[in-house]
């Protein structure tokens, strides 16, 4: 079987996009360092695929320990790379520590793809690169606009590194651009577990509804959209995670076109905060307490995909709507809370 390294591989999208490896025929290894997440994660993957994931507790901003991984696994043949801080009001609060992780994990990644001559590299990229974009859906050749927060501008920045060191090199790169992952594996075995307060909507929304956050705010009542709310586009983490499979195997297959190929992985849907909000009320049977706040810095009004490149090229197929992952988010919010000292002490372990 191919070799993967997954780096944060306990976290949200990196632990359903394990599962869809293994579930393809991959041999998969994770580096995390658990600094936003625990080994939760890692047991659900072993009780969805009866498969244990072996997890280097390894800051890849540390290059010998990184290093020391590549030398342990000289069979790697491709790396999906997860691993970065993704809130955008924390990078805006604290920029220099979204530069310093989001950027060094990345060049010390690449030091090791070139020494070890790691052939295929999948990034997890964003839309926001694209920051307030002029027309919309957009495409993978809608403009780059200047970032609004250091998080959009760390992802601008790996696109940039990636396509510098690929351009005359012997390794393919693949960036894959994705807009608002929700949701959880149909198995509830895994989910989004966000560590303190949530930053992203959906599991600030599920948190309120169970009781963990007294009243949700809603940041920005006054935007040009149709119910005065931010519009994003919500795609279930688990239709994101086979994305990488798939790129994986395009890749491999020798399919690219260019020695880094871009695809924008969104529904091709976008709802607005409030229309999100209606919609896990309806699935839950539950009303949420929430208020209309001020505008949160860093955020765009309005994005969604025009994804047609990935269902064409790869093959893509978007499973899932926005009750199915707002159903399953609920579910897993309930799991969460059942397990909740468990979670706690697997936290108190790693710290």
């Amino acid at each position: 079987m191919r070799k993967i390294l997954v780096t944060g591989g306990c976290g949200y999208i990196g632990s359903h996009t394990i599962v869809d490896l293994l579930e393809n025929g991959f041999d998969v290894i994770s580096i995390d360092d658990n600094s936003r997440s625990t080994k939760y994660l890692l047991d659900g993957i072993t009780k969805i695929t009866g498969k244990k994931v072996k997890n280097y507790n390894v800051d890849l901003k540390d290059y010998n320990d990184t290093r020391a991984v590549f030398q342990e696994n000289e069979d790697i043949e491709g790396i999906i790379h997860f691993a970065a801080y993704k809130a955008v009001g924390e990078s805006v609060e604290q920029p220099l520590m979204y530069f310093e992780n989001n950027l060094f994990s990345l060049i010390n990644l690449m030091k090791c793809v070139e020494e070890f001559e790691v052939p295929h590299f999948v990034f997890s990229s964003s839309c926001t690169v694209y920051g307030n974009p002029d027309t919309l859906p957009v495409t993978e050749n809608s403009a780059i606009k200047n970032a609004e927060s250091p998080y959009g501008a760390t992802k601008q920045m790996g696109e940039d590194i990636l396509n510098w060191i690929v351009k005359n090199g012997n390794s393919k790169a693949i960036l894959l651009r994705y807009f608002n992952p929700v949701g959880a594996h149909p198995s509830i075995l895994i989910g989004e577990l966000p560590l303190g307060k949530p930053a992203n909507l959906v599991p600030a929304i599920t948190q309120t509804a169970i009781g963990k956050i007294e009243q949700l705010t809603v940041f920005g009542k006054d935007y040009p959209t149709r119910d005065g709310t931010c519009i994003r586009d919500y795609i279930h983490v688990s239709d994101i995670a086979h994305a990488h499979t798939l790129a994986l195997q395009y890749m491999i297959d020798g399919k690219t076109k260019t020695n880094c190929d871009i695809f924008n992985l969104g529904s091709g849907n976008g709802f607005t905060v409030l229309e999100a909000i209606y919609a896990f009320e309806e699935v839950s049977a539950t009303k949420l307490n929430y208020h209309l706040g001020p505008r949160r810095p860093g955020d765009v009004i309005a994005i969604y995909a025009n994804n047609e490149l990935a269902v064409n090229e790869l093959g893509w197929i978007v499973k899932y709507d926005l009750k199915d992952m707002m159903h399953t988010a609920w579910l897993w919010e309930q799991k969460v809370k059942e397990d909740e000292q468990i979670i706690k002490n697997q936290q108190f372990q790693l710290n």
